[in-house]
């Protein structure tokens, strides 16, 4: 298996919807009312003032919906830091694991010695396993012995608020590998269903053109398209 990340759902005609929220706010008519007559150019405009200002409440209201295949258990449980957010992932607890299915980094991958001795310690690790599911010890035991890197699958739901934070956090070149990778495909599907949403989308060198980082990596980013390009293979 390696890495997938599909839009599962998201809320219909998601750039309208903020954008009429945000009217409403300073409206006398109805939101359903003020989405109708909303053209793109004027929700653009206002999406645009919203971001800039910070006022991101109106972007609670809509919502995306990610399902992750082959991403592996140490790049969940940095998604599942994010709180406001919503998940189901596959359990251990349940699933019988079949043969070894790993992510193995690139910093790994590109040495054959290194990747040998990898793949060696997890064969050994699925053997004991193995060994003891079929002795009896429940699922839930046996699976302490597997490693981190086992791929797992999940499913991700964020508003759009949120969406910006986590891009905020885990596209920045100083992010763990594979969740930023992981990252980088969420915004390139969610941009496709709300570019309007999604067009100041990124770490804070592109959104303020300024890192918030401690410690900079000395290396921004300078436009959301050089973020989401050269997308890995792993």
């Amino acid at each position: 298996m390696s890495l997938s990340v599909e839009l599962l759902a998201f809320t219909p005609e998601p750039d309208k919807v903020v954008a009429a929220s945000a009217r409403l706010c300073y409206s006398d008519v109805s939101a359903c009312s003020l989405k109708e007559g909303m053209d793109e150019r004027k929700s653009e405009k206002l999406l645009e003032h919203l971001l800039k200002s910070g006022h991101m409440s109106p972007f609670e209201h809509v919502a995306f919906t990610f399902a992750m295949d082959g991403l592996s258990r140490v790049c969940t449980h940095q998604l599942v830091r994010h709180r406001l957010a919503s998940y189901s992932q596959q359990s251990q607890r349940y699933v019988l694991m079949g043969n070894p299915q790993v992510v193995v980094p690139p910093s790994i991958a590109e040495d054959a010695a290194l990747r040998e001795r990898y793949m060696e310690m997890v064969q050994k690790s699925f053997d004991t396993y193995k060994l003891l599911v079929e002795s009896g010890v429940p699922k839930e035991d046996a699976r302490y012995i597997l490693p981190h890197s086992w791929e797992t699958r999940i499913v991700v739901t964020m508003n759009a608020r949120e969406l910006h934070h986590f891009f905020g956090l885990r596209l920045c070149k100083r992010a763990q590998w594979e969740i930023r990778e992981v990252a980088r495909r969420m915004l390139a599907l969610a941009r496709e269903k709300a570019p309007m949403i999604f067009n100041m989308a990124g770490p804070a060198c592109v959104v303020s053109g300024k890192c918030k980082e401690a410690t900079s990596c000395g290396n921004p980013y300078t436009t959301v398209e050089e973020v989401l390009a050269d997308v890995l293979d792993f």
